[in-house]
């Protein structure tokens, strides 16, 4: 089996950096974009299995990610897992609403990364 290609979106260098480092680590082949229109930009070219994407951003924030995904062609079905600092309900209802599939509170924990991930894409 191939490995999970995974599109990482987030504005911070930071932790785009230790995703990858996680993810690469894990098996998985990694993109990652530093802004949701970049991110969304991505996904054709790309093609994840999964997409990560952080709510604060500028220019387009995880929830216009969301949506803009939801919107392709052919890209509906890819799983969405949001990682972010915030863990407001009503934030993360919001995410599910628009078609997020998981959501995922940072400090991320790397085994539930990576388990999150595995499931959600069928692994």
């Amino acid at each position: 089996m191939s490995s999970l290609k995974i599109l990482a979106i987030d504005d911070s260098r930071t932790m785009r950096n230790l995703l990858r480092a996680t993810l690469e680590e894990a098996g998985f082949e990694v993109f990652t974009a530093e802004d949701g229109e970049v991110g969304v930009q991505a996904v054709s070219t790309v093609a994840p299995d999964v997409i990560i994407t952080d709510i604060n951003m500028p220019r387009l924030d995880g929830f216009g990610v969301i949506e803009a995904v939801r919107r392709q062609e052919g890209s509906r079905r890819i799983p969405i897992l949001v990682l972010s600092t915030e863990s407001a309900a009503d934030l993360k209802d919001r995410a599910r609403d628009g078609g997020a599939t998981g959501w995922i509170v940072k400090p991320f924990d790397d085994a539930k990364l990576l388990s999150a991930i595995r499931r959600v894409a069928g692994g």
